[in-house]
């Protein structure tokens, strides 16, 4: 399926259908490239929280996650102690999955252990984003062999829910690759902000 003309006239992917929050986060976040370390973490912590879920799911908790996770501070994280732990699992603003939120904890120490986060992430694309020219959802890989090689550099340094899926999906999202189809009005202004 090629993108789609919503109700305003503008083409957009197809994935976003027409939720305000899914429209809204396709129109200003999901494909610009990301440079900010603690943002890439907050993104890739939240895409592992995503799996099995769908994204719109953590996107309308993503403000819960931000307070129940201290703003991603991993400096904090980090340091959560069993009893934040139980707190967290208590939380209902989030996604209670005892497995991922421990291993945020792990995720947050293998963070740290990387002088500059963003500089790791972006060397695999020699720090420049794959601009992808596809026509069709059916186009879209839900993995590459660079995701593929990230996934599996990062759960060498300790990171946990990194399979090559989820770091497809984080890729996509914050950048690495620009995969709006051509149709869709976000693919041009995607590439011109790779270009920054």
């Amino acid at each position: 399926m090629s993108a789609v003309r919503h109700e305003d006239g503008i083409c957009r992917c197809h994935w976003c259908g027409t939720d305000p929050v899914y429209v809204a986060y396709h129109d200003t976040e999901w494909g610009v490239p990301e440079y900010d370390s603690r943002a890439l973490f907050e993104k890739l912590l939240l895409d592992g929280f995503q799996a099995g879920l769908s994204w719109i799911t953590i996107l309308r908790k993503r403000d819960n996650f931000r307070q129940a996770f201290d703003g991603f501070d991993p400096g904090k994280m980090a340091r959560y102690k069993p009893a934040k732990l139980e707190r967290l699992m208590q939380d209902a603003g989030i996604v209670r999955n005892r497995l991922k939120i421990e291993a945020s904890v792990t995720n947050a120490q293998a963070y740290l252990a990387i002088p500059d986060f963003s500089a790791y992430l972006w060397d695999f694309l020699d720090g420049v984003p794959q601009q992808n020219r596809l026509r069709s959802m059916s186009e879209i890989p839900t993995r590459t062999p660079v995701a593929e090689k990230m996934s599996k550099d990062l759960a060498k340094r300790g990171f946990r829910f990194v399979g090559p899926t989820i770091v497809y999906a984080f890729m996509q999202a914050c950048g690495l690759v620009n995969d709006h189809l051509v149709d869709c009005h976000r693919h041009e202004a995607v590439k011109h902000a790779a270009r920054r």
